[in-house]
């Protein structure tokens, strides 16, 4: 790990939180993983007690056990708050989409744009750049609903949705970027019903994968 290195606005504790989720969710720190509060404060240039409050917080979320006198782990993955986690986006951001009105032709080059970049970074074989651009346009069609703010509230609930969806990259990248041109084509032509229907057939294909997943990947799971 890097030390931090962020603007001031936000709490050194804030910061290792961020740094510790973003790590988890990403799968840079493993499902099962031991965490010790000396070596993660001494490579993040930081005292204990903000890496102490990060670890809290992140139990509070269910990504770490703290257990007395054991130590920390990062939790395995739980189906059943993948699934939760995945209900609460579908609905936020389905709802969203019937909001996007008529586009216009800029609005509609900076959706292509995103998939052109998709694209490039698919044959590239760029798994984050390509997870980042997967973000950037779901955030995008938030926006263009004049709902951005809704967005952040789906970052903070989708983390144990993304640990699954990071596995999924190396099969599903192709499938899920034709997915995002089926959901833009709908919006250029006016149709939000098409463009909703698309979305949550979209959303949706992580509970299909689910299995797939598991099974290739038994060791990040939690016991059902």
């Amino acid at each position: 790990m890097k030390k931090l290195s962020s603007p001031q606005i936000l709490s050194i504790t804030d910061r290792v939180f961020d740094h510790l989720f973003q790590a988890i969710t990403q799968l840079e720190l493993h499902p099962g993983a031991k965490l010790s509060e000396a070596e993660i404060s001494d490579q993040l240039g930081v005292s204990r007690q903000p890496v102490r409050d990060a670890f809290f917080r992140l139990s509070q979320r269910g990504y770490v056990q703290i257990l007395p006198q054991r130590g920390t782990l990062v939790t395995r993955i739980s189906e059943e708050q993948v699934l939760n986690a995945m209900f609460i986006r579908m609905a936020l951001e389905c709802a969203c989409i019937e909001d996007v009105p008529a586009l216009s032709a800029d609005q509609i080059k900076s959706l292509s744009d995103i998939l052109e970049q998709q694209h490039i970074a698919m044959q590239a074989e760029d798994g984050p750049k390509f997870n980042a651009l997967d973000e950037s346009y779901h955030q995008r069609l938030c926006e263009l609903a004049g709902r951005g703010h809704i967005w952040s509230l789906i970052l903070e609930q989708k983390g144990h949705l993304d640990r699954v969806r990071w596995l999924s990259l190396a099969f599903h990248q192709n499938e899920a970027l034709t997915e995002h041109r089926g959901i833009l084509d709908a919006l250029t032509i006016g149709r939000t019903d098409r463009a909703k229907s698309l979305l949550k057939a979209h959303l949706n294909k992580v509970q299909h994968m689910l299995p797939q997943i598991r099974e290739e990947n038994p060791a990040l799971f939690a016991e059902k």
